[in-house]
């Protein structure tokens, strides 16, 4: 199972921090172990380590309303997205 990380801005950190929204999405297709991270220099700037069951299955998710949907709940500023496959 591939552990990723995925690296991004956000509108409020604080509100991303405490959203219950990325899980509610991210579990159903096989993410688990879902961990946060804020950027101490870069207020906006925050990321996530998970693991992930099913690369293909969570990057077609990706391109879905629902993503987008959950994205724009929790202020996610999709165009600094940057996915990382751990090696």
């Amino acid at each position: 199972m591939p552990t990723i990380m995925i690296c991004h801005d956000v509108k409020d950190t604080k509100h991303w921090l405490a959203s219950p929204v990325r899980k509610q999405v991210l579990e159903p297709v096989g993410v688990t172990n879902i961990r946060t991270f804020t950027d101490p220099q870069t207020s906006n700037r925050v990321g996530l380590v998970m693991d992930v069951a099913d690369m293909d299955r969570l990057m077609a998710f990706m391109q879905t309303k629902a993503a987008a949907d959950a994205m724009a709940s929790d202020g996610v500023l999709p165009e600094t997205m940057v996915f990382l496959v751990q090696s």
